[in-house]
């Protein structure tokens, strides 16, 4: 093998590649990233056996085609200290990789390529397409709910839900529900759901830019594939029944909030400095037009603040993870937040004012 590449249009798809490769494998070969030069095309494939990524990259001067592994993370660190200027020659001579940019010459390990695992290709059931400024809106706003390493392996990843009308994403990790959707004529015709996992989610998050630009996604029984412009993403499906979100979220509260998004957010960010660093307890206490936000903890510290609020109701007393309610008001894009309450036993409602495209419940906490 052996071909000429702008230090540019290595790096960019070596980058998101090493991404998913992890650190430490059990395998030595899933460390490396898989390099395939022919037909004027160098393509790269790194996976963790959980998603794999392909990215292409054309045109390519290929004097000799070839295919080969190599460590994905020093060949990505040695094209990011090489000048942008000189382009990168690799070459394969007997088990190892030559790299010269320039005066500069590395030699790398190798494994062979036969030993890269493939993921195995499936029928696909159903295909949608979407711009990529939506589903980044979408697993923007409900990935930071999902678990991690709960027991309950389906919270572990993110479901994603199409039906003829609409596209959902929905994440829980049990203390509190993210929830996104687009209305769009998919032409599935009935409920599918899939549970990505979080590894996934995340990956596949990183490809996405907002722009009109199409995704295609292809769900499979055991896998989800994306196309983003030159990348290849595909990732497996966790088995498993998701929890049936509709019932989580609370309805009929007597009691809404109105209150500017980032002032309440400040306000809950001072407060939780001094909450308990375990359970970051705070308790809100609701009155007429004003909102008081109080924390306390174990050294005997206490917060007290308080903020302007749009409410005409009885008082209310309750209590929540500062974390989770700052997480939400992160989420949110619009500067006005609705917060539906009924009781002290009740989960918090939580949407943009006008924008009914997510919501979030968030469970309350005894202090």
């Amino acid at each position: 093998m052996k071909l000429t590449i702008s230090r540019e249009s290595l790096l960019t798809p070596l980058q998101s590649i090493a991404g998913v490769v992890e650190k430490k494998q059990t395998m030595p070969v899933l460390s490396n990233v898989l390099l395939v030069a022919e037909d004027n095309t160098l393509t790269l494939t790194g996976t963790n056996m959980e998603v794999e990524l392909i990215g292409r990259v054309t045109p390519v001067h290929v004097d000799q085609p070839g295919r080969i592994t190599v460590p994905a993370r020093k060949l990505a660190d040695i094209c990011r200290a090489l000048s942008e200027e000189t382009p990168i020659e690799l070459g394969l001579e007997g088990d190892r990789l030559h790299v010269r940019s320039g005066p500069s010459h590395f030699t790398l390990s190798t494994l062979p390529a036969e030993h890269f695992p493939n993921v195995e290709d499936e029928d696909e059931s159903f295909r949608l397409e979407l711009p990529q400024k939506e589903l980044g809106r979408m697993l923007d706003a409900t990935a930071f709910a999902m678990a991690q390493q709960d027991v309950r392996y389906y919270l572990n990843g993110l479901l994603l839900e199409v039906d003829q009308g609409h596209v959902r994403t929905v994440a829980t990790d049990g203390h509190r529900l993210a929830m996104a959707h687009q209305e769009m004529a998919t032409g599935c015709p009935e409920l599918r759901q899939v549970i990505v996992p979080r590894k996934g989610v995340l990956e596949l998050a990183r490809l996405l830019d907002d722009v009109e630009n199409p995704v295609t996604l292809v769900i499979g029984e055991n896998h989800l594939r994306a196309t983003v412009g030159a990348y290849t993403f595909t990732s497996k499906l966790i088995e498993g029944k998701f929890p049936d979100y509709n019932r989580v979220i609370p309805r009929g509260g007597d009691k809404i909030v109105m209150a500017d998004r980032s002032v309440l957010k400040n306000t809950l960010q001072r407060a939780g400095i001094l909450s308990h660093e375990n359970i970051r307890g705070v308790r809100l206490n609701l009155s007429s037009n004003q909102l008081q936000v109080f924390a306390n903890n174990p050294d005997q510290e206490q917060a007290e603040d308080a903020l302007p609020v749009e409410y005409q109701g009885e008082s209310l007393q309750i209590g929540f993870n500062v974390g989770y309610l700052v997480d939400v008001m992160n989420a949110l894009d619009e500067e006005q937040v609705k917060i539906t309450l009924s009781n002290p036993n009740s989960s918090a409602l939580i949407e943009s004012q006008t924008d009914n495209r997510c919501l979030y419940v968030v469970m309350p906490m005894r202090l």
